[in-house]
Parts: C-alpha cells; sequence; structure tokens
C-alpha cells in the first residue's frame, strides 16, 4: 500500500514576509555567488575577494589608515589587521608611520600591489558587466545608488541597536514536586 504526502502550502511569515523575496536574502545571496565566483578567478593571482577589496580600495585612495580601510572594505578591524599582516608579508602592501605621529600606521600598496592592482581590474570589471548583463545603464546607476541608500539607512537600525539596553533572561527555576513528607 503506497502512501503519498500531500506538501502544505507555504507559510507566509508577519505581513506577507518571505525569505525567498526579502531584499537582505536576495542581497546576500548575490554578494555571496559573485564573491564565491571572484575567489575562484583571482586564486591564481595568490589572493582572495578579501585581499581584493583593499587593493582595490588603496588603488582608489592610497596611504590609508586600517579603520578608514575596514569602513571602505566592510571588513571587521582585527580581521583587516591580520589581512594586512599577510598582505604585508607576501609584499603586496608596506606600511610605514608618518613623520611626526608614531600613533598612527599608514598603508599603501607596494610597487607589486600596484602590479596585482592593474591585473584585478579587468576580472573586477569583467564580473561587474556579467552580473549587470542586460540592465540598461541607468538602471544600474539606479540600483548602485539605492543599494548605497540601504547601506545608509541601516545606521538608524545600528544606533537603536547600540542604544539598547538588553539584559539575559534568567533561566527560569524549575519547580521541584513538593514531597510527601515521610509519616513516622
Amino acid at each position: 500500500m503506497s502512501q503519498t504526502t500531500t506538501l502544505s502550502p507555504p507559510l507566509d511569515g508577519p505581513e506577507g514576509y518571505r525569505l525567498s523575496t526579502s531584499f537582505p536574502y536576495i542581497v546576500r545571496r548575490v554578494g555571496l555567488r559573485i564573491g564565491e565566483l571572484f575567489d575562484r578567478a583571482v586564486a591564481p593571482y595568490g589572493v582572495d575577494v578579501s585581499m581584493y577589496r583593499v587593493i582595490a580600495a588603496l588603488a582608489e585612495q592610497d596611504r590609508q589608515q586600517l579603520g578608514q580601510l575596514a569602513e571602505v572594505t566592510s571588513i571587521e578591524l582585527s580581521t583587516l589587521s591580520r589581512l594586512v599582516g599577510t598582505m604585508s608579508g607576501k609584499g603586496i602592501l608596506t606600511r610605514r608611520r608618518p613623520r611626526g605621529n608614531g600613533r598612527i600606521v599608514e598603508i599603501s600598496l607596494s610597487v607589486k600591489g600596484r602590479r596585482l592592482a592593474a591585473d584585478l581590474m579587468p576580472v573586477a570589471v569583467r564580473f561587474e558587466a556579467a552580473a549587470v548583463a542586460g540592465f540598461v545603464e541607468a538602471d544600474v546607476a539606479r540600483l548602485k545608488a539605492q543599494l548605497e541608500a540601504a547601506y545608509s539607512n541601516l545606521d538608524a537600525l545600528e544606533h537603536e541597536l547600540a542604544a539598547a539596553i538588553v539584559e539575559p533572561k534568567a533561566p527560569r527555576k524549575r519547580r521541584r514536586p513538593v514531597r510527601a513528607e515521610a509519616q513516622t
């Protein structure tokens, strides 16, 4: 006797929310896909997508401090610090303290890093072109502007989360059943 399984219809979340059509999900999905593919494309150069972002950011504006570079690349500060050390060890970056201010370190592309940037930029251009193939140029510009606005909009949420005082809930105490006292 065969048994058939019927699938229940998908549940819509609050106000019709569905993961598959949510803005954060779609943006993250595109970002992950292009990042994974880009990693494969730049691996022969001895770098990954995070290293590329550092190289590209320094190609646009050289001599950045770690905090500035973290902001531009969206790489967490401690992760970026280790990455900069690795890239410096590979001869891609240089680090130096400017004269008169020994507290800061400026990060720059080395000669090897500049050559690498020149090699990698056409790869990045190709990936962007593939991602927006079939889009009208004005729509691409509008999409980029809207994504930048969405990024900025998240500042309000970040402030809200930072202001919230969240205390962990105390674990619920389990009630022990009252034992009947032994009769003597």
